[in-house]
């Protein structure tokens, strides 16, 4: 069982689940998925711990309290599935969300967050969506997850072929899409699921488009202005 790093007191320490195996071109020009995430959310003064839940690596329930926040990844597979892991996963945030522990799920994490705390999750009605996607934001987020300048729409890259169907009961669709209904949900000041990709840079996403398309998997429809394939 991996302990949690040693902090210094005041520093701030948070968890990544890892729901995802690294790509062969995310290992290359990356080191692996944990230093894009660690570029993307970590911030000087900070530790974080890596957990590769896919692989059936979790804390330990009584290291819980030792983290700040935790951040749940992306994954291949269905939020909705039955796989040993993944309910094992879906019982951590469970505990989590009792804890009032603060969570941040994205797209695969976004959906089994959603699935854990009582809503619904499946195939997307619409097919694919790959490419970036302008969503709107229409609820404010509480603190700590809000900011000041939050725009009303934002740009994001979208990566995904399920979707949240239904959010849970206490949750808050915080952002929609034209091609997505529950872009972002929110419960309390604690839980935040966005559907898109934060972390992923242009050249991750197309390496995942070209593997995908060399698989079969989709099909290029056309070019948007910033160069990346979107999916109708």
């Amino acid at each position: 069982m991996k302990e949690p790093s040693p902090t210094k007191q005041g520093d701030k320490r948070y968890a990544l689940l890892m729901a995802a195996r690294d790509s062969d071109y995310v290992k290359k020009a990356y080191g692996g998925y944990f230093n894009v995430f660690l570029a993307a959310f970590a911030e000087q003064g900070e530790r974080w711990d890596l957990f590769r839940v896919v692989d059936g690596e979790f804390p330990d329930v009584d290291d819980l309290h030792c983290y700040d926040g935790f951040v749940v990844s992306g994954s291949p597979y269905d939020a909705y599935g039955n796989d040993k892991w993944i309910l094992k996963l879906c019982f951590l945030l469970q505990t989590l969300d009792s804890m009032k522990k603060k969570v941040l799920g994205i797209c695969f994490g976004h959906q089994v967050l959603c699935r854990a705390l009582g809503g619904k999750v499946g195939k997307a009605m619409t097919g694919w969506d790959i490419g970036l996607r302008r969503v709107k934001i229409v609820e404010d987020l509480l603190p700590p997850f809000s900011e000041d300048d939050l725009t009303p729409s934002l740009s994001i890259i979208e990566c995904h072929q399920d979707e949240v169907w239904e959010v849970p009961p206490a949750a808050k669709v915080v952002a929609v899409s034209d091609k997505t209904g529950v872009e972002m949900f929110a419960i309390g000041g604690h839980i935040l699921g966005i559907q898109g990709h934060p972390e992923y840079t242009k050249d991750i996403l197309l390496s995942i488009i070209d593997r995908l398309l060399n698989d079969g998997f989709i099909e290029v429809s056309k070019m948007n202005e910033n160069g990346l394939v979107m999916m109708q």
